[in-house]
């Protein structure tokens, strides 16, 4: 079908039989805007992904690092399917700061500041227009338990990012959670493809213990790295602890080098 029909059937649709030619063509626009919207936040994400290569392929040195690296066959970034020292689970623990902030799809909201040129604050509806991905991702605890094959439905991180616009000078992003808890990530992890801004796992809307409506995921890294609750990013020109990394844990968090403790 070409996209003319396509606008008027799903104006039809919409609207039922009384749907006017006025009707498509304002649908028409919305999707145009959209599409153009999401063709602009590809190539900024392209741009950010080039930015940070290199240091995206350092930072993947536990490749070829010696010694333990795990068991099991590889998964799809070609490490150990079971990091050293975790132990596989079916179960999905809950762990948190001893809060479980109750947040309405309506109310929830996620602020974009600091050394950014378009900051701004996203609405739950808003976050749901970017690029929607599915994807089966490990949980890795740094408790020593690992769950394998969640399949998460979100949006990636790195789109959100590009939609900020930021500054040369940023290397760092803080993630802020709702329950007053942050951690650091640099952002050459967070650009990864697979972490993720995640609001339904298994196809059921993420429940509020493990984080709903919206959580990040971070599949590479210890799973402290993905904020629960997520409501704000900061854009930062260094590294800074967040509430882990201030009481001992390490800044970087890589499983596959039993990267627990700083």
């Amino acid at each position: 079908m070409t996209p003319l029909v396509l606008f008027v059937r799903e104006a039809f649709l919409r609207f039922g039989p009384r749907c006017t030619l006025l009707e498509c063509e304002r649908l028409s626009r919305a999707n145009q805007t959209m599409k153009t919207k999401q063709e602009k936040i590809v190539i900024a994400r392209k741009k950010l992904r080039e930015r940070f290569a290199a240091k995206q392929t350092s930072d993947n040195g536990s490749q070829t690092d010696s010694g333990n690296l795990g068991s099991g066959a590889p998964n799809r970034h070609g490490m150990p399917t079971c990091p050293p020292g975790q132990t596989l689970t079916t179960k999905w623990p809950v762990l948190d700061l001893g809060i479980q902030p109750a947040i309405a799809v309506d109310k929830f909201r996620l602020k974009l500041y600091g050394l950014c040129h378009a900051p701004t604050t996203l609405s739950f509806d808003q976050v749901r227009e970017f690029e929607e991905v599915r994807e089966s991702s490990d949980f890795h605890c740094v408790t020593t338990w690992s769950r394998l094959n969640l399949n998460f439905t979100g949006v990636r991180l790195s789109d959100i990012i590009a939609s900020a616009d930021i500054d040369d000078k940023a290397t760092h992003i803080m993630c802020y959670g709702a329950d007053d808890y942050c951690t650091n990530l640099s952002l050459a992890e967070a650009l990864k493809s697979d972490v993720l801004l995640v609001y339904e796992v298994d196809g059921q809307a993420l429940p509020p213990e493990h984080g709903g409506p919206v959580r990040m995921i971070t599949p590479q890294l210890y799973a402290w790295k993905g904020t629960k609750w997520i409501h704000a990013i900061e854009f930062m020109s260094e590294d800074r602890p967040g509430f882990w990394e201030k009481n001992g844990y390490s800044m970087t968090g890589e499983p596959w080098r039993e990267d627990r403790y700083s």
